[in-house]
Parts: C-alpha cells; structure tokens; sequence
C-alpha cells in the first residue's frame, strides 16, 4: 500500500500507546510518514515527538480522505483510540510494513 497513484489515505500517527494522536491526508503514505519520523516539516508531529503510524485506511478520492480526515478530528478522543485499538490492539508502528 501506500504506492498507488490513485489511492488516498488518512492516517493516524501516535507518540506512544493511548499517546498524543496526529489525524492525516495523504496521497504517499510512505513518503509522509517518513516526512514525519524524519522531523523534515515544523509542525506538530516534530514539536511533540508524534512518529509512529498506528493506524491508516485507503479511499479513492481527495474529498473521500478530506471528509474523512474532518470526521476523525471531530471524534472525542475515546473513540479514536477505539478506532486504532479495533484494528492495531497492540499499537504497533505499521510504518516498517509499508516498506
């Protein structure tokens, strides 16, 4: 994943298990979750030390991953840490299973 030209993704990165979360957009997944282990851009993800990919799901168009990426925003925080512990229990950093 992550290689397709056609493909969409909003991603969750957390600094560490029930840590503080960063919601993303992204065309390359790969490549901006690298952005973000490499502190390469001044932001949030660099200021709080937030690497580590927990959870991420592909859609077919920009507005898809936009509305999608509003919707999680707007979450309360329980239900984010539900959505990440539903599909990666254990927290696990899914960046390494990209490449």
């Amino acid at each position: 994943m992550g290689k397709d030209e056609n493909q969409y993704y909003v991603y969750i990165l957390a600094r560490k298990r029930n840590g503080t979360l960063y919601i993303g957009v992204t065309s390359h997944l790969v490549r901006r979750v690298c952005e973000h282990k490499g502190d390469l851009v001044d932001g949030f993800t660099k200021k709080y030390g937030v690497h580590d990919l927990v959870y991420y799901g592909a859609v077919d168009s920009i507005e898809s991953a936009i509305t999608r990426e509003k919707q999680l925003k707007k979450w309360n925080r329980a239900w984010n840490i539900r959505l990440v512990e539903k599909l990666n229990p254990n927290w696990k950093d899914l960046y390494p299973d990209l490449l």
